[in-house]
């Protein structure tokens, strides 16, 4: 459970993470000393991870997003291990999940137009080791991407 104080030091960190140290401190109503120890112990406890840049890769001229719902032949034991290696090297690959039920990984891709796709799906996807099924969606727009947590 957060204290009041690293609540109110993530919600604020988390809206603008490039905030100067002693903005911070002050709008979370504490010193910066204070702020500071806080901030080791919530990075040292794993709740804050990362500061990182979200870089809007449809300027870069991505243009089509997919994601693959796959479905792997889980006959083989290493089945997810040899599956995730690999996925893991295809650099349209932006995200990957793994689920409990019919479907058990999903494969978020990027492609600049959908040759690139195509070529990207053929080339690269339909060698992934212990494919047994795959069902792609067509992303169309974004209607809700949370970056904020509700802290």
């Amino acid at each position: 459970m957060l204290k009041d104080l690293d609540a109110r030091i993530l919600r604020i960190y988390q809206s603008d993470p490039d905030i100067q140290m002693a903005q911070l401190a002050s709008k979370a109503g504490t010193t910066p000393a204070v702020l500071s120890r806080r901030l080791a112990r919530l990075r040292q406890n794993g709740q804050i991870v990362a500061k990182e840049a979200i870089i809007n890769w449809q300027i870069l001229g991505y243009k089509v997003e997919v994601s693959l719902r796959i479905t792997l032949d889980k006959t083989h034991h290493s089945a997810f291990d040899n599956f995730m290696s690999e996925a893991r090297k295809i650099e349209e690959v932006i995200e990957i999940q793994t689920f409990l039920g019919k479907v058990d990984v999903r494969l978020l891709l990027i492609a600049k137009d959908m040759n690139d796709y195509q070529k990207v799906y053929r080339e690269r996807i339909l060698r992934l080791p212990h494919l047994l099924e795959i069902e792609p969606l067509m992303h169309i727009t974004r209607v809700n991407n949370k970056e904020v947590l509700p802290i």
